[in-house]
């Protein structure tokens, strides 16, 4: 079958009309915003960079010294049932009571057997340590720091005579702080046996000494007890 030229320009305007109405169509029902040639796959957003500059607050490691695996030489008398009986051998028995003493008295002890002390002042005969309170005489121990951390406080008790030393290493240039919280304040031994702190302020009854560390190695903290003893509590920070 032939077409003559008038319809032949016809069907192609027509053609022409339905190829822009169906493009229309399709606009018409792409979603709002969706790009024309959107990606197959879409990458994940990275997530922030986490903040390495910022670092816990870390407190203080608590250091104490071992009251226990040592030989005592003096106690003090805590028993919860006053006044401490004193016998004549490590042992309970009816008529072996050779004293008693009140709590807040010192003993000198001389041995220990099972669980008994053996004294020679103020009555000589035994007591049960447990009924006491008693230190290590000599301590020479190191200060540990928490991961992250910088400073340790350093707690304790000499009763009687004694000695106990603490050490830490550190670097030279470094800031050292230590702060008191009672009267008693450690002997600074530097590592070529030089004294720090000597220049110490008090402040509301707080002994504190800071400063810039001459040398590196190891350095000494140490309380030295000729009489009775005392109670210590010291703040130590290195920077």
């Amino acid at each position: 079958m032939s077409f003559r030229p008038q319809q032949l320009i016809v069907a192609g305007v027509a053609g022409l009309v339905t190829a822009v109405v169906v493009a229309a169509i399709a606009v018409q029902l792409r979603s709002p915003g969706e790009p024309d040639n959107p990606p197959a796959t879409e990458s994940p957003v990275p997530a922030a960079p986490a903040d390495v500059s910022a670092t816990p607050d870390v407190g203080p490691m608590v250091v104490k010294p071992p009251t226990s695996g040592c030989e005592i030489s003096m106690a003090v008398v805590e028993d919860p049932d006053p006044p401490l009986n004193v016998r004549s051998a490590p042992q309970v028995q009816d008529g072996n009571i050779v004293g008693q003493l009140p709590n807040g008295t010192f003993v000198s002890v001389v041995d220990e057997q099972n669980g008994w002390l053996q004294i020679s002042d103020p009555v000589p005969g035994w007591v049960a340590k447990n009924r006491t309170r008693s230190s290590c005489p000599n301590v020479v121990q190191s200060i540990q720091f928490f991961p992250g951390g910088n400073s340790a406080r350093v707690t304790g008790e000499i009763i009687g005579g004694g000695s106990h030393s603490y050490t830490r290493s550190a670097e030279a240039g470094q800031t050292l702080t230590v702060e008191s919280e009672t009267s008693v304040f450690p002997r600074i031994i530097t590592p070529d046996g030089q004294l720090l702190g000597e220049d110490r302020a008090t402040v509301g009854g707080q002994q504190k000494w800071s400063g810039q560390l001459p040398t590196s190695g190891t350095y000494t903290f140490q309380l030295d007890s000729n009489f009775r003893g005392f109670e210590y509590d010291f703040l130590v920070i290195l920077e």
